[in-house]
């Protein structure tokens, strides 16, 4: 079930993602990773959540915990589909920046539930939060570099 979450969302935010002329226009950081690096950090960051989420579920016998559980996952997954629809389809990085604070209380929010009941399965999230700060800081470096939007 988590496998198929996080492949859903991992599926429909590739269909978000356009590396067409507009992106390509856009100046980049110096130090910006190769668009490369992004659906293998992406893939290794779903596979780990989603076996995340699978832990913590094994570990969880409250009903309500585990709907609490689902919720946050949920969240966190409408979040990451919010940012490339801001950043990608709507070609506003600005109001992706505003957004990727959500996105990565999001994934705080995580980390502090499922470390009640998992030790293991809060590590598991520790490199979507470190990936989803550079993402930010990615993001301000491209609003900085390329306004205004809109």
């Amino acid at each position: 079930m988590a496998a198929g979450a996080a492949s859903l969302v991992a599926a429909v935010g590739a269909t978000l993602t356009d590396l067409g002329p507009w992106y390509r226009s856009l100046a980049q950081p110096a130090w910006a990773p190769p668009d490369l690096l992004f659906p293998v950090a992406w893939t290794t960051i779903f596979a780990l959540a989603a076996l995340s989420a699978a832990t913590a579920w094994r570990t969880i016998a409250d009903p309500r915990q585990r709907e609490w559980l689902v919720a946050l996952f949920a969240f966190n997954g409408f979040l990451n589909l919010l940012w490339s629809l801001l950043f990608f389809r709507a070609r506003r990085p600005d109001w992706a920046l505003a957004e990727v604070g959500l996105l990565w209380v999001s994934i705080l929010l995580l980390i502090l539930f499922v470390r009640r009941h998992s030790q293991p399965a809060a590590w598991l999230l520790l490199p979507y939060l470190g990936w989803v700060s550079v993402a930010a800081v990615l993001n301000l470096a491209v609003v900085r570099l390329n306004a205004p939007f809109g």
